[in-house]
């Protein structure tokens, strides 16, 4: 369904927009892509219709956000909140599973966008972003050492298992 599709793509806009790896004019995009989808709501026109010029549209996208959101049966999510980043996170991960970015895409997306002070259930990916700079460190001064990127992979593989509740 390209309506569902549209939905979906708004709702993961607006999710990383709130987290700071998204912008403004991403989010804003998503909304006509609604639009012309034939998704429609008093809101969602106000929020397609926010001039994308760089300058006032955060503070645009503010105002009107979470409207568009709930007039769509979307989750509006506060910028910030523990529960964007929860949110990103697991978007990240399905992401990840479904094969469309590699495992230190995730990690250093994670290092990035939460960090250490952020949601304690992106600590682990934290880390393993750290790791991969151990090994790659390790593979300048001995290239022959036994841990590779390929076991920190499967390490990434197996959190993001963990966190999507995937045994």
């Amino acid at each position: 369904m390209p309506g569902q599709d549209a939905l979906a793509r708004l709702q993961d806009a607006a999710v990383f927009w709130s987290v700071g790896s998204g912008t403004a004019a991403q989010v804003i995009e998503t909304a006509c892509d609604c639009i012309i989808a034939g998704i429609d709501s008093p809101t969602l026109q106000i929020l397609a219709g926010i001039s994308p010029v760089k300058g006032a549209e955060n503070d645009e996208l503010r105002r009107w956000l979470e409207g568009a959101l709930s007039e769509l049966s979307l989750t509006y999510y506060a910028e910030g909140s523990r529960e964007s980043e929860e949110e990103a996170l697991r978007i990240m991960a399905r992401r990840l599973l479904a094969q469309t970015i590699p495992p230190r895409d995730l990690t250093s997306w994670a290092y990035r966008y939460i960090s250490y002070d952020g949601t304690p259930l992106a600590a682990e990916l934290v880390a393993l972003d750290n790791a991969y700079d151990v090994v790659d460190a390790i593979h300048d001064w001995q290239p022959h050492s036994s841990t590779t990127t390929s076991d920190i992979d499967a390490d990434v593989v197996v959190e993001v298992r963990r966190l999507l509740g995937h045994g």
